[in-house]
C-alpha cells in the first residue's frame, strides 16, 4: 500500500454516472427553467470541468436562488430513481485498500446520502469519512476544507495521501493542501480535459489497473 489514505470523487471516478443520471437530469433541468436550451454531454462535461456546475448554473444560466432550489429538487429526483454503476474493478480495488489497513475517503459534489446508498449497493465497505455537496457548499471543493478534514481527523500527512478525481476542482483543492493528485481518466474522453490533465497532475491515470499500480506497485511517485 503506498498511500495510507485513497480519497476518491465520486461521480465519473467511482461510479458513471453522468451518462445515466446527471446528464439527463441536465436536460430535464433546462426543458423546465430554460426551455429550448441544448447542450451536448461533452459541453456538459467540459462545463463540470470548468468553471464547475455551480459557476455555470449562475452565471452563464443566470439561475435564480429559486430556480437553484428546483434544480436541486429534480436532480435529487433522478438520483432517487437510479443507482449507477461502479466502473469495473473499482469496487475490489476499494476493499484492497481497506483490507491492507488503509483509509477509503471520499470528497464529491454528490450528496453523501446517495454515496451511502450507491457503495452499500455494490457491497463495497462504507467509506471512512465523506464529505459532499452538504448545505455550507463554501465548503465543498475546490475549497481545501475537506481533505484538512481528512488530515486532522486520520493523522495522515498529504505525502501518505493521493486523490483520484476527473474535474479540475478536485485538483486545486488536492494542490491546495500539497497532496499529490490522480486524474481519472476511464469515465469519458474528452481532449481538453485530458489535455490539461496532462500538463498539471502528477498521475495521469486511463484506467482501473493503473490506479491499482499506482497504489499497491513498489513504483509510487512515478508520474504520469
Amino acid at each position: 500500500m503506498n498511500f495510507k489514505c485513497l480519497v476518491l470523487d465520486h461521480d465519473d471516478t467511482t461510479v458513471s454516472s453522468t451518462p445515466c443520471i446527471h446528464y439527463p437530469a441536465f436536460l430535464k433541468i433546462l426543458e423546465v427553467l430554460r426551455p429550448g436550451t441544448y447542450y451536448t454531454m461533452e459541453e456538459f462535461l467540459q462545463y463540470n470541468f470548468s468553471p464547475g456546475l455551480w459557476p455555470f448554473y449562475k452565471e452563464q444560466l443566470g439561475f435564480t436562488k429559486e430556480e437553484l432550489e428546483q434544480e436541486s429538487t429534480i436532480w435529487r429526483s433522478f438520483l432517487d430513481k437510479i443507482t449507477p454503476p461502479f466502473f469495473p474493478g473499482m469496487a475490489e480495488l476499494i476493499k484492497k485498500q481497506k483490507e491492507a489497513g488503509g483509509y477509503v475517503c471520499v470528497v464529491s459534489h454528490s450528496f453523501p446520502e446517495y454515496i451511502r446508498r450507491d457503495y452499500k449497493s455494490a457491497g463495497v465497505p462504507e467509506p471512512d469519512l465523506i464529505y459532499g455537496w452538504d448545505s455550507d457548499r463554501s465548503k465543498c471543493k475546490p475549497n481545501p476544507w475537506p481533505l484538512r478534514e481528512i488530515m486532522r481527523i486520520t493523522g495522515c500527512t498529504p505525502d501518505e495521501m493521493v486523490m483520484v478525481d476527473d474535474l479540475k476542482p478536485g485538483l486545486e483543492m488536492a494542490y491546495a493542501c500539497g497532496v499529490k493528485f490522480a486524474s481519472c481518466g476511464w469515465g469519458y474522453e474528452i481532449p481538453q480535459i485530458h489535455e490539461y490533465m496532462e500538463k498539471h497532475a502528477d498521475h495521469v491515470l486511463k484506467s482501473v489497473p493503473e490506479l491499482d499500480h499506482l497504489l499497491f506497485s513498489e513504483e509510487k511517485g512515478c508520474a504520469h
